[in-house]
């Protein structure tokens, strides 16, 4: 069979090469849809196939918000059928009952998502087409609908069981450090030897998860700095003028910026999985490593500040750090989960929340976003577990004694009848 498969795709890669006629109409796309969930032969739906991906490909930003129209209405569950394949299954609870529900509650654009997939680089493609999804149509629309059946389908694909993990050097392909520096998304990386000295020196890795069916794009990746104890400045971290340290001499590891690289995959999770087995590499390969720290942006911390009626510009440095102390132990959205997206990201992976620091993003961005305070969130290995289950199930915030502390000596009616 296998075999068989790769003389179809060369047959198919022979006979499609190239887009498709740029006469192409997108009217035609409804009857292509039902052509390949119809289709029995494997090369007349691989055609098909990428008919209507490189159709889509050469929309309009209107055209493929009729597509997503199209895909929720024509494709969408029939609900009597649902609701007389359920009572059929509630009558009998037969295995072939089971199986005729779940195929009525299943919408068909997942199965054409399916058959699309199977055309070489469309996975790609289809992640973009999500990207398109999330950009141009509104959470309220009801075309929306169809993000579940891509959320649905990415979360099987992209599973972390599929996902190859590579260190970045200064070695890798040039085409993959271009798209590091272009998907940077914490610190920019504003030249080669920026990005050079982020990826060679000894004390410096880089590692991005990979699918097989992507292996040319980067999903997420992450900028790891070997220090002697926990950085407390990224100015320092990323200076042109610090001297590498021997990397046998490290004792801990900092994990400066992680970038998520494909917009079509928001909402798919590798952060946790990435930082473990990061964390699973550099242990076997550095056992002086003995801290996995961040140094990490609080990105919504002005903001904060404002909503409480807080100028900034009127905290002397001490009330700042405690202030931002509380934001990060305290601070809720109205739904209840934590304030800061990156507080969520990190302690709803088991971190704790170990310190804060004043003047440690001095970049624009910093000083617009958080005032330049900057926070450790320290990954303890022994208690990651614990820490999780406690922030998940009762929005518990795991923060060291010193930093609890801090945060109780933030006098904010001081503050406001001082300004």
């Amino acid at each position: 069979m296998s075999v068989l498969s790769d003389v179809l795709d060369l047959v198919f890669r022979r006979s499609m090469k190239g887009p498709i006629s740029t006469s192409f109409d997108s009217t035609d796309l409804p009857h292509l849809m039902e052509e390949l969930l119809s289709s029995k032969g494997e090369i007349t739906g691989l055609m098909t196939a990428k008919r209507i991906l490189d159709g889509y490909a050469a929309m309009n930003d209107d055209e493929k918000l009729e597509f997503f129209d199209t895909l929720a209405d024509r494709l969408d569950i029939d609900l009597a059928d649902v609701d007389s394949s359920l009572a059929a299954f509630r009558a009998q609870p037969t295995g072939r009952a089971y199986e005729a529900f779940l195929k009525a509650a299943e919408p068909r654009r997942q199965e054409l998502a399916r058959r699309l997939n199977r055309v070489p680089d469309a996975t790609r493609q289809l992640v973009e087409m999500r990207a398109d999804l999330l950009r141009l149509v509104s959470p309220d629309s009801a075309s929306f609908r169809i993000d579940c059946d891509f959320s649905h389908l990415f979360a099987s694909w992209f599973n972390r069981g599929f996902l190859v993990l590579r260190r970045i050097s200064w070695e890798s392909p040039a085409h993959i450090l271009e798209k590091i520096i272009r998907y940077e998304a914490v610190h920019a990386i504003s030249s080669w030897d920026d990005l050079r000295r982020r990826v060679e020196p000894e004390d410096r890795r880089c590692f991005a998860f990979f699918h097989p069916a992507m292996p040319d794009e980067p999903l997420i990746f992450v900028e790891v700095a070997l220090t002697k104890g926990i950085a407390n400045s990224i100015q320092a971290l990323l200076s042109e003028q610090r001297q590498p340290l021997p990397s046998h001499q490290a004792d801990t590891a900092i994990f400066y910026s992680i970038s998520n690289c494909q917009a079509g995959l928001a909402g798919i999770s590798f952060g946790n999985s990435l930082i473990k087995q990061v964390v699973n590499d550099l242990t076997a390969e550095l056992p002086g490593i003995a801290t996995f720290s961040t140094l990490s942006p609080i990105p919504l911390f002005r903001r904060w500040l404002k909503s409480q009626g807080i100028d900034v510009a009127q905290l002397p440095k001490d009330q700042l750090l405690a202030a931002a102390a509380r934001y990060l132990t305290s601070a809720r959205r109205a739904d209840g989960n934590h304030y800061d997206p990156v507080a969520r990201f990190h302690l709803g992976n088991g971190a704790v929340v170990h310190a804060v620091h004043a003047d440690a993003d001095l970049s624009e961005r910093g000083l617009n976003d958080s005032a330049a305070v900057m926070t450790n969130y320290l990954y303890d290995l022994s208690r990651l577990e614990q820490n999780h289950e406690s922030f998940a199930n009762q929005r518990q915030v795991a923060a060291a004694p010193q930093l609890q502390n801090l945060a109780r000596t933030f006098q904010p009616a001081e503050v406001l009848r001082d300004a």
